[in-house]
């Protein structure tokens, strides 16, 4: 909005916006490699420990030759977006002004494609920098129906990724996420009330509420993005179209009788539109 080259001087229009002039001239620091090697430890650690807090954080660095304040710790956890993963008090809030609606899969039989469909946030490295990975998540078959990045934790990456999704395959019943502000927000709350999707949210501190989302971004990272890093978003985001085409079509699961997401949720809705016939 401030303009250098315009008619009015910086300042008169920093006083007509009511923003301060030391702002304007403000250009962000940029991640030193330290933090960055530092952010990518501590993803690694999480994903295979989501129970860890700050407390257990700082000793298994310390164990590893890592020396870190806890605050910093504490700092860097929520740069990433990370929070344990256990019963704690007054963290992981959502927005004070958002709704937070009750969680509805608790002894639900989830067996159809459409049924439920499940949503997160993570944090991906890469050799300069990092990004936040959202994906839309078909709970029975596994398949990702769709996903998207960011280099800021904004709800409306959330909220592209879920208007794709359904333009694309239609609706669920129910839609599931964490209490996370993105997806507490009236951006997205307001698309699942238009298409009258019902709204299912994690109890919080509970790690199993969403445990199919948690096992996909295992799989992105330890079975693609640790083996593969970025140089930049542009290679992230090729690398990552072709993870969610071999996930989607090559990648067999045990839980699917070993066969793909993609032969789950197709193959099921194939039959469900023959017997209906």
């Amino acid at each position: 909005m401030i303009k250098p080259n315009a008619d009015l001087s910086i300042a008169r229009q920093s006083r007509l916006l009511s923003v301060s002039r030391s702002s304007v001239y403000y250009r962000p620091k940029p991640d030193s490699t330290e933090e960055l090697d530092l952010l990518k430890r501590m993803d690694e650690i999480f994903t295979e420990n989501p129970m860890y807090g700050s407390r257990r954080m700082q000793v298994v660095l310390k164990r590893q030759g890592i020396l870190v304040g806890r605050r910093r710790i504490s700092r860097l956890m929520r740069k990433l977006g990370l929070w344990a993963v256990t019963p704690r008090p007054d963290t992981s809030r959502a927005h004070p002004g958002h709704k937070i609606y009750p969680y509805l899969l608790r002894g639900l039989n989830i067996d159809r494609p459409n049924q439920v469909w499940a949503t997160d946030i993570t944090y991906i490295p890469m050799q300069r920098g990092f990004l936040y990975l959202t994906a839309i998540l078909d709970w029975a078959t596994r398949r990702v129906l769709s996903w998207r990045l960011s280099n800021t934790l904004t709800a409306d990456f959330c909220v592209a990724a879920l208007e794709e999704a359904i333009t694309q395959y239609g609706c669920p019943a129910i839609f599931n996420t964490d209490q996370g502000s993105q997806f507490t927000s009236e951006e997205f709350t307001a698309v699942l009330k238009r298409h009258e999707i019902r709204i299912s949210m994690d109890g919080r501190g509970r790690c199993h509420d969403n445990i199919f989302v948690e096992r996909l971004w295992w799989a992105v990272k330890h079975e693609w993005v640790y083996l593969r890093p970025a140089a930049n978003g542009i290679e992230q985001k090729r690398s990552l179209m072709a993870f969610f085409d071999w996930y989607n079509r090559r990648r067999p699961h045990q839980s699917l009788d070993w066969q793909t997401p993609d032969e789950a949720y197709f193959g099921q809705l194939a039959a469900s539109a023959a017997k209906a016939a």
